[in-house]
């Protein structure tokens, strides 16, 4: 009989991230080693989490607050790993759930990091730029015993970007009372940042799709995507499907949905929404409803916005042949069983968007030697990384006839559970 009292964010009544992420463990326990059983329940209780206040003034003389974010989820393989979001919708249910993939992405790929996430529930478009460095000081400062080089990275994610984590940086390495570059990654390149950082979660979405189309005898020439979120990974990922000759037929982000049978101009239509801020008037495409986005046909669809972005009200309207998962958690559990009957290949999260992480892993090893690559040498490694997880999954899959998630799960969960057992409990 157990004595331990399950905490109070392991409920099957929380429907939010967490408990998605609580449904994919639950469903791959079994399949892992038996060995390794006895330590599944790491894999449902964060190591830590820590919630702070936020307080700034803002440039009109007055207090304001906000609520504030870090998880570890576990460390058993390396430092904390992930990225900060600054997002009005964001939850510690999210945090947690962001912190637990992050744990899997990285053993997937095998880096040595384990997983952590950090966010702030702002909504940063009401911030001036001196508003947002405070609030990103105040934030960095508040969790300052939670991060290190060698103990928690942070780097970017939703509404965060090269001068977020610098700020955190400078701030970092103020009250440490040195320079300390390898506290986070994703920094400007003035400041020991990475070259190829910025399109590496676009790159690896684009290298698995690639990858899989091969496996299923899919020409990209051609083909049809579709791209939800314009961010980073969205269009960094549409840029290089594009270049491979497949067309991009529809772009969604939070302003609109457009859309082109004979495939949108990637460059003009950021150029576009760089200028006017949406992409409502964009040239040469037609405006049609979110709805509709789900059900345009084609061949991959890269949803790179927010979770659960497909859900059971949308899933059998998707016209696609291939989804990979540029966001985290965009597929909930249910919907991946209705397009698992229709036979829709998804590669997960944990795959497809893991070129972030790993071009962030190489900017940390090059931090720590103060040696830096070119980006020709990490594109070539990013690819070489990538493609050798995905073939890895795609073999797991087939031999024992699992989902790619599935499969995706019992390497990520067995590498962090076999670090976990090996090294043991203390005292």
């Amino acid at each position: 009989m157990s004595l331990a009292v399950l905490p109070s964010y392991i409920s099957r009544e929380n429907i939010g991230p967490w408990h998605i992420f609580l449904q994919q463990v639950e469903k791959v326990a079994p399949l892992l080693d038996k060995s390794l059983w006895p330590w599944v329940e790491t894999l449902r209780r964060p190591k830590r989490a820590l919630i702070v206040d936020v307080p700034i003034r803002l440039d009109n003389g007055e207090i304001a607050h906000f609520e504030g974010y870090r998880v570890h989820h576990n460390t058993s393989r390396g430092p904390g790993k992930g990225g900060v979001r600054f997002h009005q919708d964001v939850t510690l249910s999210e945090v947690m759930a962001l912190a637990g993939w992050m744990s899997i992405k990285n053993a997937v790929v095998n880096v040595p990091f384990g997983g952590a996430k950090g966010g702030i529930r702002v909504d940063p478009r009401q911030l001036s730029q001196p508003e947002l460095e405070r609030l990103t000081r105040r934030y960095t400062s508040e969790i300052d015993m939670m991060i290190g080089p060698d103990k928690d990275i942070p780097a970017p994610d939703m509404n965060t970007n090269a001068q977020v984590m610098a700020w955190m940086m400078d701030t970092y390495s103020m009250n440490q009372g040195r320079t300390s570059t390898g506290v986070v990654t994703g920094k400007p390149l003035s400041l020991g940042g990475s070259l190829g950082r910025p399109d590496a979660t676009g790159r690896g979405v684009f290298v698995t799709a690639r990858e899989a189309a091969k496996k299923i005898d899919l020409p990209l020439i051609g083909a049809r995507v579709c791209i939800q979120g314009f961010g980073n990974v969205g269009e960094a990922s549409a840029r290089m499907f594009a270049a491979a000759g497949a067309r991009i037929v529809a772009v969604q982000d939070v302003s609109a949905t457009v859309f082109n049978a004979a495939g949108l101009d990637i460059a003009s239509l950021k150029r576009y929404l760089s200028e006017q801020r949406t992409l409502i008037g964009a040239p040469d495409c037609e405006v049609i409803t979110e709805d509709a986005f789900w059900a345009v046909p084609c061949e991959f669809l890269v949803p790179a916005a927010l979770e659960s972005q497909i859900n059971q009200f949308n899933a059998g309207k998707i016209n696609a042949r291939v989804v990979v998962e540029g966001a985290n958690g965009p597929t909930t559990p249910e919907a991946e069983d209705i397009l698992a009957e229709r036979n829709i290949l998804v590669i997960p999260d944990v795959l497809a968007n893991a070129g972030g992480v790993t071009v962030s892993y190489f900017e940390w090893v090059q931090d720590f030697s103060s040696f830096f690559w070119s980006e020709d040498e990490i594109n070539v490694r990013l690819e070489r990384i990538m493609s050798e997880a995905f073939e890895a999954i795609w073999q797991l899959a087939a031999e024992r006839q699992l989902s790619l998630r599935t499969a995706a799960f019992v390497v990520g969960c067995s590498r962090v559970l076999q670090a976990r057992a090996m090294r043991g409990l203390y005292p």
